[in-house]
Formats: C-alpha cells, structure tokens, sequence
C-alpha cells in the first residue's frame, strides 16, 4: 500500500474512534449543579477534549498497527472474505 492510503486509513480510523472515546467520562452540567446561562443543561461541565484526543490517538495507533499487521502479512484476503458467500474464484 502507498503511503498515501496509510495515512487515509489511519485518518478514517482515527476519526470513528473519536466518536467512541467522546463519551468516555462525560458528565452533564446538570448532573454537576452548575449550568452556565444560555448553554444546555446536557452540554459537558468539563469536556476534557485534550484528554479525549491522546486516548483517541493512543487506541487508533493500536487499531492501525492490527490493521497494518493483518495487510502485510495477509492474513485476510477478499478471495478468503468471500468464500462463505460462495462468491470466490
């Protein structure tokens, strides 16, 4: 693979595990007591986003190198995925 699709597919994994790791520890201002005028009582107290961004990056660094493991070794390939569906060469 180019390095160009690395860095894609790293990107794209990287950003759907943001969207797993956003809601991690999350508590509302109304849970805290202390809801600031003009914002909604379901917005975080404190978002801890710096926190958010290292473990996102932490766990899609471990996704990846899984990923780069299975691609270079070959350990899945579309003959193998399509086997079961009667769909193979």
């Amino acid at each position: 693979m180019s390095t160009t699709t690395l860095c894609a597919v790293f990107f794209l994994i990287w950003w759907v595990v943001l969207f797993a790791v956003l809601p991690w520890g999350v508590h509302s201002q109304e849970e805290g007591a202390d809801i600031v005028p003009g914002t909604d009582p379901g917005a975080p107290a404190v978002p801890k986003l710096g926190r958010k961004l290292m473990w996102t990056t932490l766990v899609a660094c471990a996704v990846f190198a899984a990923f780069y493991v299975v691609m270079a070794n070959r350990l899945v390939t579309l003959d193998g995925l399509l086997a079961p569906f009667g769909m193979h060469d």
